[in-house]
């Protein structure tokens, strides 16, 4: 079941969503509903990850790396 949810935003914000809404061909509920979601999905318990991703949680933890330092990483890996 649908119901109606009124929000608040400031008008250039408004216009962004707008303007983003139509690049991606749907409506700003839906973007609004499919960001919700993804927030949810951010919640999922480490058993039911696939074992690959279980493996690597963790392995950066205490580590400052930076987009630079990702970016350098690729460059080194790609050459």
């Amino acid at each position: 079941m649908q119901t109606k949810l009124t929000l608040r935003m400031d008008k250039e914000l408004v216009k962004k969503a707008k303007t983003e809404a139509r690049r991606r061909g749907k409506s700003i509920s839906r973007m609004t509903a499919e960001f919700i979601e993804a927030l949810d999905r951010r919640n999922v318990p480490k058993t039911d990850l696939p074992p690959i991703t279980r493996s690597l949680l963790g392995v950066l933890k205490g580590r400052r790396l930076s987009e630079r330092d990702h970016k350098q990483h690729l460059k080194d890996r790609h050459l």
